[in-house]
Protein backbone atom coordinates (compact mmCIF):
# COMPACT_ATOMS: atom_id res chain seq x y z
CA UNK A 1 0.00 0.00 0.00
CA UNK A 2 1.15 3.48 -1.18
CA UNK A 3 -0.92 6.56 -0.44
CA UNK A 4 0.58 8.21 -3.29
CA UNK A 5 -0.33 6.15 -5.67
CA UNK A 6 -3.63 4.02 -4.25
CA UNK A 7 -5.71 6.77 -4.91
CA UNK A 8 -5.68 9.58 -7.78
CA UNK A 9 -6.15 13.23 -8.38
CA UNK A 10 -10.16 13.31 -9.96
CA UNK A 11 -9.09 14.10 -14.05
CA UNK A 12 -12.35 14.56 -15.54
CA UNK A 13 -12.79 18.00 -16.89
CA UNK A 14 -9.14 18.86 -17.04
CA UNK A 15 -9.45 18.43 -20.16
CA UNK A 16 -7.85 15.24 -20.20
CA UNK A 17 -7.53 13.06 -23.41
CA UNK A 18 -7.73 9.99 -21.08
CA UNK A 19 -10.89 10.92 -19.70
CA UNK A 20 -12.66 13.35 -21.28
CA UNK A 21 -12.46 11.93 -24.53
CA UNK A 22 -13.93 8.40 -24.02
CA UNK A 23 -17.37 9.41 -25.51
CA UNK A 24 -15.95 10.42 -28.82
CA UNK A 25 -12.93 7.30 -28.53
CA UNK A 26 -14.85 4.36 -26.79
CA UNK A 27 -18.56 6.03 -27.47
CA UNK A 28 -20.05 6.34 -23.75
CA UNK A 29 -18.30 8.55 -21.51
CA UNK A 30 -18.26 6.07 -18.20
CA UNK A 31 -15.54 3.23 -20.04
CA UNK A 32 -12.76 2.98 -16.91
CA UNK A 33 -9.90 4.21 -19.31
CA UNK A 34 -6.92 1.78 -19.35
CA UNK A 35 -5.76 2.94 -22.94
CA UNK A 36 -3.55 5.93 -23.69
CA UNK A 37 -0.19 5.80 -21.65
CA UNK A 38 0.13 8.58 -18.95
CA UNK A 39 -0.72 7.54 -15.63
CA UNK A 40 -3.19 8.97 -12.99
CA UNK A 41 -0.78 9.49 -10.40
CA UNK A 42 0.20 12.55 -8.72
CA UNK A 43 3.41 13.94 -10.24
CA UNK A 44 6.33 13.95 -7.72
CA UNK A 45 5.96 16.26 -5.68
CA UNK A 46 9.23 18.28 -6.60
CA UNK A 47 7.95 18.72 -9.85
CA UNK A 48 4.69 20.51 -8.92
CA UNK A 49 6.82 22.27 -6.50
CA UNK A 50 9.12 23.74 -9.54
CA UNK A 51 5.71 24.47 -11.49
CA UNK A 52 4.30 26.62 -8.73
CA UNK A 53 7.30 28.52 -8.37
CA UNK A 54 7.14 29.26 -12.18
CA UNK A 55 3.89 29.97 -12.10
CA UNK A 56 4.02 32.31 -9.55
CA UNK A 57 6.66 34.92 -12.17
CA UNK A 58 3.72 36.79 -14.18
CA UNK A 59 5.31 36.60 -17.41
CA UNK A 60 5.66 33.52 -19.72
CA UNK A 61 7.45 34.60 -22.89
CA UNK A 62 9.89 32.95 -25.50
CA UNK A 63 11.91 30.73 -24.06
CA UNK A 64 15.14 29.10 -24.20
CA UNK A 65 16.94 25.97 -23.26
CA UNK A 66 19.18 26.66 -20.39
CA UNK A 67 22.26 25.06 -19.93
CA UNK A 68 20.98 23.25 -16.94
CA UNK A 69 18.81 21.14 -18.94
CA UNK A 70 21.55 19.55 -20.23
CA UNK A 71 23.26 19.06 -16.84
CA UNK A 72 20.34 17.66 -15.39
CA UNK A 73 19.96 14.96 -17.99
CA UNK A 74 23.72 14.10 -17.99
CA UNK A 75 23.57 13.08 -14.35
CA UNK A 76 20.40 11.33 -14.98
CA UNK A 77 22.21 8.97 -17.37
CA UNK A 78 25.10 8.69 -15.74
CA UNK A 79 23.28 8.20 -12.11
CA UNK A 80 20.78 6.05 -13.90
CA UNK A 81 21.98 4.17 -16.96
CA UNK A 82 25.77 4.73 -16.42
CA UNK A 83 25.94 6.20 -19.85
CA UNK A 84 28.15 9.47 -19.91
CA UNK A 85 27.12 11.97 -22.23
CA UNK A 86 28.74 15.65 -23.75
CA UNK A 87 26.55 17.99 -23.29
CA UNK A 88 27.00 18.91 -26.90
CA UNK A 89 25.46 15.95 -27.91
CA UNK A 90 22.21 16.89 -26.46
CA UNK A 91 19.48 18.25 -28.80
CA UNK A 92 15.89 19.44 -27.30
CA UNK A 93 12.50 19.01 -28.94
CA UNK A 94 9.01 19.29 -27.69
CA UNK A 95 8.52 15.49 -27.74
CA UNK A 96 9.62 11.79 -28.68
CA UNK A 97 7.43 11.64 -31.99
CA UNK A 98 8.37 14.51 -33.89
CA UNK A 99 12.19 14.19 -33.02
CA UNK A 100 11.73 10.77 -35.20
CA UNK A 101 9.93 12.45 -38.02
CA UNK A 102 12.88 14.71 -38.12
CA UNK A 103 15.56 12.27 -37.64
CA UNK A 104 14.04 10.23 -40.61
CA UNK A 105 13.96 13.35 -42.73
CA UNK A 106 17.88 14.55 -41.73
CA UNK A 107 19.34 11.05 -41.46
CA UNK A 108 17.85 9.15 -44.79
CA UNK A 109 16.74 10.37 -48.08
CA UNK A 110 13.22 9.86 -50.39
CA UNK A 111 12.72 6.48 -51.35
CA UNK A 112 14.26 4.78 -48.55
CA UNK A 113 13.68 2.23 -46.43
CA UNK A 114 12.78 2.84 -42.69
CA UNK A 115 12.74 -0.21 -40.56
CA UNK A 116 9.98 -0.30 -37.83
CA UNK A 117 9.47 -3.65 -35.36
CA UNK A 118 5.64 -4.79 -35.14
CA UNK A 119 3.59 -4.81 -32.89
CA UNK A 120 4.96 -1.47 -32.43
CA UNK A 121 3.75 2.03 -31.06
CA UNK A 122 1.49 3.39 -33.86
CA UNK A 123 3.40 6.31 -35.20
CA UNK A 124 6.11 3.96 -35.70
CA UNK A 125 4.19 2.64 -38.59
CA UNK A 126 3.36 5.81 -40.32
CA UNK A 127 6.79 7.67 -40.01
CA UNK A 128 8.07 6.68 -43.30
CA UNK A 129 5.17 7.57 -45.38
CA UNK A 130 4.51 10.74 -43.65
CA UNK A 131 8.47 11.52 -44.24
CA UNK A 132 8.32 10.00 -48.02
CA UNK A 133 9.89 7.42 -47.58
CA UNK A 134 8.89 3.57 -47.69
CA UNK A 135 8.26 1.83 -44.71
CA UNK A 136 9.70 -2.18 -44.27
CA UNK A 137 8.26 -4.16 -41.67
CA UNK A 138 10.52 -6.57 -39.59
CA UNK A 139 8.02 -8.57 -37.51
CA UNK A 140 9.23 -9.41 -33.84
CA UNK A 141 9.10 -13.24 -33.37
CA UNK A 142 6.89 -14.72 -30.51
CA UNK A 143 7.92 -17.65 -29.25
CA UNK A 144 6.97 -19.70 -25.78
CA UNK A 145 5.82 -16.50 -24.73
CA UNK A 146 8.33 -14.13 -25.35
CA UNK A 147 8.91 -11.91 -28.44
CA UNK A 148 12.36 -11.49 -29.37
CA UNK A 149 14.23 -9.76 -33.04
CA UNK A 150 14.04 -11.80 -36.16
CA UNK A 151 17.68 -10.89 -37.61
CA UNK A 152 17.32 -13.24 -40.61
CA UNK A 153 14.24 -10.81 -40.97
CA UNK A 154 16.09 -7.84 -40.55
CA UNK A 155 18.71 -8.36 -43.39
CA UNK A 156 16.25 -9.35 -45.76
CA UNK A 157 15.10 -5.26 -44.52
CA UNK A 158 18.80 -4.42 -45.24
CA UNK A 159 18.47 -5.98 -48.60
CA UNK A 160 15.35 -3.89 -49.69
CA UNK A 161 16.91 -0.78 -49.23
CA UNK A 162 16.41 -0.34 -45.11
CA UNK A 163 18.78 2.85 -44.12
CA UNK A 164 17.35 3.73 -40.56
CA UNK A 165 15.58 1.25 -37.99
CA UNK A 166 13.56 2.74 -35.17
CA UNK A 167 14.02 0.62 -32.39
CA UNK A 168 11.80 0.52 -29.58
CA UNK A 169 14.05 0.20 -26.32
CA UNK A 170 12.18 -0.71 -23.83
CA UNK A 171 8.99 -1.96 -26.27
CA UNK A 172 5.77 -0.76 -26.14
CA UNK A 173 4.10 -2.52 -26.37
CA UNK A 174 4.85 -6.09 -25.70
CA UNK A 175 7.48 -4.71 -22.78
CA UNK A 176 10.48 -6.29 -23.75
CA UNK A 177 13.35 -4.48 -22.14
CA UNK A 178 15.90 -5.89 -24.71
CA UNK A 179 19.13 -7.89 -23.19
CA UNK A 180 22.99 -7.11 -24.05
CA UNK A 181 23.11 -9.88 -26.19
CA UNK A 182 20.09 -9.35 -28.05
CA UNK A 183 20.98 -5.62 -28.84
CA UNK A 184 24.57 -6.38 -29.54
CA UNK A 185 23.57 -8.90 -32.52
CA UNK A 186 20.74 -6.30 -34.00
CA UNK A 187 23.66 -3.47 -33.83
CA UNK A 188 26.11 -5.98 -35.85
CA UNK A 189 23.42 -6.31 -38.49
CA UNK A 190 23.04 -2.66 -38.68
CA UNK A 191 26.64 -2.30 -38.88
CA UNK A 192 27.36 -5.13 -41.84
CA UNK A 193 24.35 -2.97 -43.54
CA UNK A 194 25.68 0.96 -42.26
CA UNK A 195 21.94 1.00 -41.10
CA UNK A 196 21.56 4.16 -38.87
CA UNK A 197 19.60 3.40 -35.67
CA UNK A 198 16.84 5.79 -34.11
CA UNK A 199 16.39 3.94 -30.41
CA UNK A 200 13.02 5.27 -29.12
CA UNK A 201 14.38 4.84 -25.28
CA UNK A 202 11.20 6.87 -23.79
CA UNK A 203 10.29 3.99 -21.01
CA UNK A 204 13.77 3.58 -20.25
CA UNK A 205 13.24 4.43 -16.77
CA UNK A 206 10.38 2.10 -16.36
CA UNK A 207 11.82 -1.28 -15.74
CA UNK A 208 10.66 -3.85 -13.36
CA UNK A 209 13.20 -5.67 -10.72
CA UNK A 210 15.46 -8.11 -11.75
CA UNK A 211 15.54 -6.17 -15.74
CA UNK A 212 18.23 -3.58 -16.66
CA UNK A 213 17.52 -1.16 -19.33
CA UNK A 214 21.23 -1.18 -22.09
CA UNK A 215 21.46 2.26 -23.42
CA UNK A 216 21.88 1.53 -27.08
CA UNK A 217 24.47 3.84 -27.79
CA UNK A 218 26.24 2.13 -24.78
CA UNK A 219 27.20 -1.06 -26.80
CA UNK A 220 28.74 0.31 -30.34
CA UNK A 221 30.26 3.40 -32.04
CA UNK A 222 31.00 2.45 -35.47
CA UNK A 223 26.32 1.95 -35.87
CA UNK A 224 25.54 5.80 -35.97
CA UNK A 225 22.61 5.66 -33.00
CA UNK A 226 20.92 8.71 -32.37
CA UNK A 227 19.02 7.89 -28.88
CA UNK A 228 15.60 9.21 -27.94
CA UNK A 229 14.98 10.25 -24.18
CA UNK A 230 12.58 11.86 -21.93
CA UNK A 231 10.80 12.67 -18.69
CA UNK A 232 7.39 12.02 -19.76
CA UNK A 233 6.26 8.68 -19.18
CA UNK A 234 8.51 8.24 -16.17
CA UNK A 235 7.08 11.25 -14.24
CA UNK A 236 4.06 11.16 -16.00
CA UNK A 237 4.63 14.52 -17.39
CA UNK A 238 3.45 14.19 -21.12
CA UNK A 239 1.40 17.00 -21.15
CA UNK A 240 4.25 19.43 -20.96
CA UNK A 241 6.05 18.27 -24.01
CA UNK A 242 10.26 18.38 -23.75
CA UNK A 243 12.26 15.68 -24.81
CA UNK A 244 15.51 15.09 -25.66
CA UNK A 245 18.08 13.58 -28.43
CA UNK A 246 21.41 12.75 -27.68
CA UNK A 247 23.06 12.55 -31.49
CA UNK A 248 27.36 11.99 -31.43
CA UNK A 249 28.10 13.06 -34.67
CA UNK A 250 28.15 16.93 -35.17
CA UNK A 251 26.80 16.75 -38.78
CA UNK A 252 23.54 14.71 -38.08
CA UNK A 253 22.97 17.43 -34.89
CA UNK A 254 23.21 20.04 -37.48
CA UNK A 255 20.65 18.19 -40.02
CA UNK A 256 18.42 17.42 -37.29
CA UNK A 257 18.31 20.87 -36.15
CA UNK A 258 17.30 22.28 -39.33
CA UNK A 259 14.72 19.22 -39.48
CA UNK A 260 13.23 20.51 -36.77
CA UNK A 261 13.47 24.32 -37.99
CA UNK A 262 11.24 22.96 -40.93
CA UNK A 263 8.72 21.50 -38.66
CA UNK A 264 8.51 24.30 -36.57
CA UNK A 265 9.19 21.94 -33.35
CA UNK A 266 12.40 23.81 -31.97
CA UNK A 267 10.41 26.16 -29.51
CA UNK A 268 9.91 25.29 -25.33
CA UNK A 269 7.67 26.60 -22.77
CA UNK A 270 9.01 28.01 -19.50
CA UNK A 271 6.73 24.67 -17.47
CA UNK A 272 8.61 21.62 -19.25
CA UNK A 273 11.55 23.31 -18.38
CA UNK A 274 10.69 23.45 -14.74
CA UNK A 275 9.39 20.15 -14.60
CA UNK A 276 12.01 18.40 -17.08
CA UNK A 277 14.86 19.68 -14.62
CA UNK A 278 12.70 18.68 -11.35
CA UNK A 279 11.66 15.23 -12.19
CA UNK A 280 15.23 14.36 -12.95
CA UNK A 281 17.50 16.23 -10.40
CA UNK A 282 15.03 15.08 -7.69
CA UNK A 283 12.78 12.54 -9.28
CA UNK A 284 14.63 9.22 -8.66
CA UNK A 285 12.81 8.04 -5.24
CA UNK A 286 9.48 8.92 -6.46
CA UNK A 287 10.41 6.70 -9.44
CA UNK A 288 11.96 3.62 -6.99
CA UNK A 289 8.43 3.50 -5.10
CA UNK A 290 6.34 3.74 -8.78
CA UNK A 291 7.83 0.65 -9.56
CA UNK A 292 7.58 -1.08 -6.70
CA UNK A 293 3.79 -0.38 -6.57
CA UNK A 294 3.58 -1.42 -10.57
CA UNK A 295 4.96 -4.49 -10.00
CA UNK A 296 2.78 -5.85 -7.46
CA UNK A 297 0.00 -4.65 -10.07
CA UNK A 298 1.24 -6.55 -12.52
CA UNK A 299 1.43 -9.11 -10.61
CA UNK A 300 -2.17 -8.78 -9.49
CA UNK A 301 -3.53 -8.71 -12.85
CA UNK A 302 -1.10 -12.15 -13.85
CA UNK A 303 -2.55 -14.12 -10.88
CA UNK A 304 -5.62 -12.46 -11.76
CA UNK A 305 -6.03 -13.90 -15.24
CA UNK A 306 -4.54 -17.35 -13.87
CA UNK A 307 -7.38 -17.93 -12.12
CA UNK A 308 -10.63 -16.10 -13.20
CA UNK A 309 -9.69 -15.45 -17.09
CA UNK A 310 -7.12 -18.24 -18.35
CA UNK A 311 -8.40 -17.32 -22.06
CA UNK A 312 -6.62 -14.14 -21.60
CA UNK A 313 -2.82 -14.23 -21.64
CA UNK A 314 -0.63 -11.32 -20.01
CA UNK A 315 2.95 -11.47 -22.33
CA UNK A 316 5.32 -11.03 -19.08
CA UNK A 317 6.13 -7.23 -18.92
CA UNK A 318 9.98 -6.30 -18.28
CA UNK A 319 9.56 -2.61 -18.25
CA UNK A 320 6.39 0.28 -18.74
CA UNK A 321 3.42 0.41 -17.04
CA UNK A 322 1.32 -1.20 -20.50
CA UNK A 323 0.09 -5.08 -20.00
CA UNK A 324 0.07 -7.12 -23.68
CA UNK A 325 -2.83 -9.22 -23.54
CA UNK A 326 -3.11 -11.91 -25.69
CA UNK A 327 -6.88 -12.87 -25.92
CA UNK A 328 -7.43 -14.67 -29.59
CA UNK A 329 -8.50 -17.61 -27.34
CA UNK A 330 -11.49 -15.55 -26.63
CA UNK A 331 -12.03 -16.01 -30.64
CA UNK A 332 -13.20 -12.50 -31.66
CA UNK A 333 -12.37 -10.53 -34.56
CA UNK A 334 -10.25 -6.76 -33.66
CA UNK A 335 -13.95 -5.27 -33.81
CA UNK A 336 -15.78 -7.52 -31.94
CA UNK A 337 -12.85 -7.74 -29.05
CA UNK A 338 -12.41 -3.93 -28.95
CA UNK A 339 -16.81 -3.52 -28.50
CA UNK A 340 -16.71 -6.67 -26.02
CA UNK A 341 -14.36 -4.95 -23.34
CA UNK A 342 -16.06 -1.44 -24.00
CA UNK A 343 -19.44 -2.85 -24.36
CA UNK A 344 -19.89 -5.72 -21.45
CA UNK A 345 -17.11 -5.17 -19.76
CA UNK A 346 -17.03 -1.11 -19.98
CA UNK A 347 -13.33 -1.21 -19.84
CA UNK A 348 -11.11 1.08 -22.46
CA UNK A 349 -8.13 -1.02 -23.74
CA UNK A 350 -5.62 -0.06 -27.12
CA UNK A 351 -6.64 -2.46 -29.78
CA UNK A 352 -3.90 -4.86 -30.58
CA UNK A 353 -4.44 -3.98 -34.00
CA UNK A 354 -3.61 -0.01 -33.40
CA UNK A 355 0.52 -1.28 -33.37
CA UNK A 356 0.23 -3.38 -36.59
CA UNK A 357 -1.02 -6.40 -38.16
CA UNK A 358 0.81 -8.45 -35.46
CA UNK A 359 -1.26 -7.14 -32.90
CA UNK A 360 -4.11 -8.46 -34.16
CA UNK A 361 -6.02 -10.35 -31.05
CA UNK A 362 -4.43 -8.39 -28.43
CA UNK A 363 -4.95 -5.59 -26.28
CA UNK A 364 -3.19 -2.82 -24.55
CA UNK A 365 -3.97 -2.44 -20.56
CA UNK A 366 -2.20 0.56 -18.79
CA UNK A 367 -1.88 0.06 -15.60
CA UNK A 368 -0.74 2.91 -14.32
CA UNK A 369 -3.40 3.69 -12.13
CA UNK A 370 -4.49 2.83 -8.75
CA UNK A 371 -4.58 -0.93 -7.34
CA UNK A 372 -8.28 -0.49 -6.92
CA UNK A 373 -8.89 0.83 -10.33
CA UNK A 374 -7.00 -1.98 -12.29
CA UNK A 375 -8.78 -4.59 -10.09
CA UNK A 376 -12.41 -3.40 -10.96
CA UNK A 377 -11.75 -3.17 -14.48
CA UNK A 378 -10.74 -7.03 -14.21
CA UNK A 379 -13.47 -8.05 -11.90
CA UNK A 380 -15.56 -6.21 -15.07
CA UNK A 381 -14.02 -8.47 -17.65
CA UNK A 382 -14.61 -11.26 -15.33
CA UNK A 383 -18.18 -10.50 -15.09
CA UNK A 384 -18.92 -9.99 -18.98
CA UNK A 385 -17.14 -13.31 -19.58
CA UNK A 386 -19.31 -15.25 -17.52
CA UNK A 387 -22.37 -13.41 -18.32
Amino acid sequence: MDPRFDSSPDRRHTASLKYDARQAVFGRADVIPLWVADMDFAVPDAVQRALTQRAAHPVFGYTIFPTSLNDALIHWLATRHHWHIASETILFCPGVVPSLHACIMALTQPGDGVIVQTPVYAPFLSAAGTCGRKSLLNPLKFEAGRYSFDLDDLERCAQAGGRLLILCSPHNPVGRVWQREELQALLAVCEQHDITVVSDEIHADLIYPGYQHVPLATLNDKVNIVTAVAPSKTFNIPGLGLSALVVPQAADRKAITQAFDTLHVSASNPFSIAAFEAAYREGAPWLDDLMMYLAATRDMVREYLQQHLPQIKMVEPEGTYLLWLDCREMGLNDKQLKDYFVQKAGVGLSPGAMFGTEGSGHMRMNIGAPRSVIKQALENISAAVRA
